[in-house]
């Protein structure tokens, strides 16, 4: 996952996080391997935690065949299950803050997992249940956040120059995961559905997630949290002032360490940020939700196109969508990553609008939702990154929990905003343009309103 190129050579000793602090004390370092094995983990694991996510949304028809829940009450049930998701993403920032990276991975790839394990049976036992078994797949949707904020560090940690003008495009990589995860999603559903079901399908997926979880028990902890974490020792055990000197050490602002938690996002320069990142990732969730997670639903009843031949829409879309991961990943390392997530954002809403309105010609629908999916998807590959710059390092999981966590809550009002209309008479057509398209063209807009962050001056 990370270019031979840019990484495997000499780091230099003038890497600040190498140096022994004024009390004896050291992080544990770093190699050329440490990063390469966290890149591929993280791949790995958000490729299976979208699997998942994606795969419930893709099979809700299927789903509701089978119990018997027609379209309304399957809206219904996506928005409870965005809302216990978004609650229990937002748990994710601060106890990754609190206990780290590493263990930020392994918990939430195990909820992922357990998550699609008890699907396959959840729905016997009930709606009710079955939203508190898919609410525990939030904490596989907060693994992008825990990507985001241990590989931001684990990049400045090793501080290699050619690393640092490369690093979001390196990045997209493993936050291509997303189209990946989507399109194997699609693609097994395709093929699994007639010999398995839709059950063996879910407990097929889990297999995965449970294997990365304990792979990710080998990962080492990013000096920046273990620097973070010695400090707020020395401050518990009554050494400030050793706990001070620490943080000089290592030109970590001491006052940043003790500024912690969930109000402490919403302080200082911090706050701004949090709003503009925030609502524009809500907003364009709406999109997210209409668009990626109800996709099949979308495309069966604008166009009259078939439950399979969607499935095969979103496979071709999404290996669009991966490509647009990387060109996004690349010309935010060029052109700054604020001003490319914000055009993208803006054109993908233009893109899906007239695949909705635009004649229901097969060819036309794929690439009119491919184009879509690049320009809506591909920017999360800089969003991520982007998210874990913009905030120091005490509260860079809490922030980007907070912000990610805003996505559920923009796909909750989505899916509300389309049951209204679909109760009311209304058709999806409609629905996808109001609480999909629009949207996604305006959380562009919004982006422009955010910080700059140069990325030489992240820590």
């Amino acid at each position: 996952m990370i270019l031979r190129h840019p990484i495997e050579r000499v780091i230099t000793t003038m890497n600040i996080y190498k140096k022994i602090s004024a009390d004896g004390w050291q992080p544990q370092q770093l190699t050329i391997k440490d990063v390469k094995f966290a890149t591929w983990l993280a791949f790995f694991a958000w490729v299976f935690a979208v699997y998942d996510f994606i795969l419930f949304g893709t099979l809700l028809p299927e789903i509701g065949d089978h119990f018997g829940w027609d379209e309304i009450e399957q809206a219904k049930l996506a928005t409870w299950v965005a809302a216990g998701g978004a609650v229990v993403a937002l748990t994710v920032g601060p106890i990754v803050d609190r206990l780290g990276r590493r263990l930020g991975i392994v918990f939430t790839v195990t909820g992922a997992a357990i998550s699609s394990l008890l699907t396959a049976i959840g729905g016997a036992w009930g709606k009710g249940v079955l939203v508190g078994i898919r609410s525990i797949a939030g904490l596989g949707f907060a693994e992008q956040t825990v990507n985001a904020t241990y590989l931001t560090e684990m990049y400045a940690a090793i501080n290699d120059p050619i690393l640092n003008r490369h690093k979001g495009f390196i990045y997209s990589l493993v936050q291509g995961g997303w189209p990946v995860g989507a399109l194997v999603a699609s693609g097994l559903s395709a093929l699994l559905m007639p010999i398995i079901g839709w059950q063996g399908s879910f407990i097929f997926a889990a297999v995965p997630s449970f294997i990365i979880a304990l792979l990710a028990l080998k990962l080492k902890e990013t000096p920046q949290f273990q620097i973070h974490q010695h400090i707020r020792r020395l401050t518990e055990a009554g050494q400030p002032e050793k706990a001070r000197q620490v943080a000089k050490d290592y030109h970590f602002e001491y006052a940043d360490h003790q500024r912690t938690g969930l109000s402490a996002i919403f302080r200082g320069t911090s706050l701004r940020t949090t709003l503009v990142l925030g609502g524009a990732l809500m907003i364009n969730w709406f999109a997210i939700q209409i668009f990626g997670v109800l996709g099949t639903t979308v495309i069966t009843k604008v166009h009259d196109v078939s439950f399979e031949s969607s499935l095969w829409v979103l496979v071709l879309s999404n290996l669009v969508g991966y490509c647009g991961y990387l060109a996004h990943g690349w010309l935010g390392d060029r052109f700054g990553r604020r001003n490319i997530i914000a055009l993208g954002w803006m054109l993908g809403g233009l893109s899906l609008a007239t695949m909705l309105y635009g004649p229901a010609d097969f060819s036309l629908i794929v690439i009119l939702y491919s184009a879509g999916l690049f320009f809506l998807i591909g920017p999360y590959s800089a969003a991520l990154f982007f998210f874990s710059e913009s905030f120091p390092t005490a509260i860079r999981a809490t922030a980007g929990a907070f912000i990610i966590a805003m996505g559920p809550i923009g796909a909750i009002i989505a899916s509300m905003g389309a049951t209204s209309i679909l109760s009311s008479g209304g058709n999806w057509q409609t629905a996808a343009l109001l609480f999909g398209a629009i949207p996604c063209f305006i959380s562009g807009v919004i982006m422009l309103f955010a910080h700059h962050v140069a990325p030489q001056s992240v820590k």
